[in-house]
């Protein structure tokens, strides 16, 4: 039998876990971390926060360079982090890069009374990229709005065909408490899966789809962006899936110390380059993926130990 959770009974996530694992993943240090390195897995370590976020908004310009008439391509971006997006606008203009043929992915949407929350909300993700980063750029060099993939009830089907019609070269992420990427949450535990959790394979079918959130996700969210009111963060979102994930050329995920905690940045690390997969951790599941880099801010990856104040 596997461990009940400590958060949220009925659900499944690391704590259900061995122990043996999550100990392990406890116990490494900053050294620890970065000799996790491995052939489809890379850890790279900034040493202050502009040369982080820098490098993060480059793998956009990285991507958008690449695009052309005959191989359109483009990157698949998350809303948290989000302080890159400004600076990825200035790279833009400032370099002259042309978006016609570039593509950009939105990861997820917020999902409330049967549809995607719209724009004009402040919880829009599509708001925050369109304030933060699309409409700084100058207007001769913007992407077409065909090119920009966001996320509806409407549209989830042309949403997944857009990954067989252009390249997404990286899909870039943040990681939350729960371990996942996107909102690819661990699922509740009941019928089929009330002993056990989706095995890998099972899960890495998933295509995007509207997804119930883990209670840690709706927490997690409150805190970071609603001021910490629970009761006004959705319970459903619409999420990219492993399926579009696994047709991305390279997946990048990007540890600034404020999303998830020193534990849950070990324990992925962890998992990843020792292989080990378990969809209560999703996460755990890109040791599969071809090319996984993970991107830590130094002074962001604390430590585990206790500290009582």
């Amino acid at each position: 039998m596997r461990n009940e959770s400590k958060i949220a009974a009925g659900w499944w996530d690391y704590t259900t876990l061995d122990n043996e694992i999550l100990n392990a993943a406890a116990r490494l240090s900053e050294k620890d971390i970065i000799q996790l390195s491995r052939p489809g897995f890379t850890v790279n370590f900034y040493d202050t926060l502009e040369s982080f976020y820098l490098a993060e908004a480059l793998e956009y310009i990285y991507c958008w360079k690449k695009a052309t008439a005959l191989k359109p391509c483009g990157l698949c971006g998350p809303i948290g982090p989000t302080e890159q997006l400004p600076l990825v606008a200035q790279l833009v203009n400032d370099l002259e890069v042309d978006l016609k043929y570039a593509h950009f992915w939105a990861m997820d949407e917020w999902y409330i009374n049967g549809r995607e929350v719209p724009e004009t909300d402040p919880l829009s993700f599509k708001k925050a990229d369109m304030d933060l980063c699309f409409s700084k750029i100058k207007k001769e060099l913007k992407m077409p709005e065909e090119n920009m993939h966001f996320l509806s009830v409407g549209n989830i089907e042309d949403y997944k065909k857009s990954y067989d019609e252009a390249s997404c070269l990286i899909m870039q992420g943040g990681q939350g408490e729960v371990k996942h990427w996107a909102f690819n949450d661990p699922v509740k535990r009941e019928g089929e899966h009330k002993d056990n959790p989706p095995s890998p394979e099972e899960y890495r079918k998933l295509t995007t789809r509207i997804v119930e959130l883990h209670p840690l996700t709706i927490i997690q969210n409150a805190r970071t962006s609603g001021g910490g009111v629970v009761s006004n963060i959705p319970s459903k979102a619409i999420s990219v899936g492993p399926s579009e994930t696994w047709k991305s050329s390279k997946v990048s995920i990007w540890h600034a110390g404020n999303h998830d905690n020193p534990f849950g940045i070990r324990l992925t690390s962890f998992m990843i380059s020792k292989k080990i997969q378990d969809s209560s951790v999703p996460m755990s599941l890109l040791a599969d993926h071809p090319d996984v880099q993970f991107n830590f801010y130094r002074y962001g990856i604390g430590s585990c130990s206790v500290d009582m104040h």
